[in-house]
């Protein structure tokens, strides 16, 4: 049997539940077109005290891609990340492929970063092409012969859960992911398209629903809660 102050203190706790829930799903809907998002589940679970524990989970599963044309782009169809290095030599994950050509002539991502170990197109060269295992070869003239000229390296984590986010789309390990593995020849390069996110708008939106209902109905159990116990409080000094 609940007491007042038992029936307040859960209706407070599942409150503060869905407004987490709340928060996760507004980050998912915040990020529907960012390049290579992971959308993020929140799980409930109802523990025998009737109080509500929450976990949040990424969604690792693989987006769609969109054909952009631009050269410098390219989408993973697989699981895995490619390896990015800043300028000060912080090494970083991404499935964020919308890359371009630094001033060095190097492909590196948005920002900045150097991608893989560090992949030098010629200016000079007539057309260059990233192949679906990683390879960036280019060529001279419109019947010359390839050459490559570096590969992106695609790696995998045991427990990709385990991958702390940072700025820009960007994953670093922690213990709990483990160490990054390299992938052996891949097939799931694709050049001039970019992953988009895994968010599902329609579940995000009637998720938003349920949760905006499941607020409702704790803060209506609060309020009467509250009116019973101001009364039972009245009462004793009537």
């Amino acid at each position: 049997m609940y007491t007042m102050q038992a029936i307040v203190r859960k209706g407070i706790n599942n409150a503060t539940v869905q407004m987490d829930r709340l928060g996760a799903i507004a980050n998912n809907i915040a990020n529907y077109t960012t390049n290579g998002y992971k959308s993020i589940t929140f799980e409930q679970v109802l523990k025998e005290d009737g109080y509500l524990m929450n976990t949040t989970r990424s969604n690792f599963a693989t987006g769609s891609t969109r054909q952009t044309n631009n050269p410098y782009d390219v989408a993973l169809t697989d699981i895995g990340f490619i390896p990015v290095v800043s300028p000060e030599g912080e090494v970083a994950y991404t499935r964020d492929g919308a890359f371009k050509q630094g001033k060095d002539g190097y492909l590196v991502t948005s920002d900045g970063w150097l991608v893989g170990d560090g992949i030098k197109i010629p200016s000079n060269c007539y057309n260059f092409s990233i192949k679906e295992n990683g390879e960036v070869v280019t060529k001279d003239s419109i019947d010359g012969v390839e050459k490559k000229i570096g590969t992106i390296p695609l790696v995998r984590f045991d427990n990709p859960e385990g991958l702390k986010s940072a700025d820009m789309n960007r994953l670093v390990p922690t213990d709990l992911s483990g160490n990054p593995k390299l992938v052996k020849n891949p097939n799931c390069f694709r050049q001039s398209n970019v992953e988009i996110s895994n968010v599902n708008m329609y579940e995000s939106l009637n998720d938003i629903l349920r949760v905006n209902a499941s607020l409702l109905a704790s803060t209506k159990m609060m309020k009467v809660a509250d009116d019973m116990y101001n009364r039972a409080i009245n009462i004793r000094q009537g």
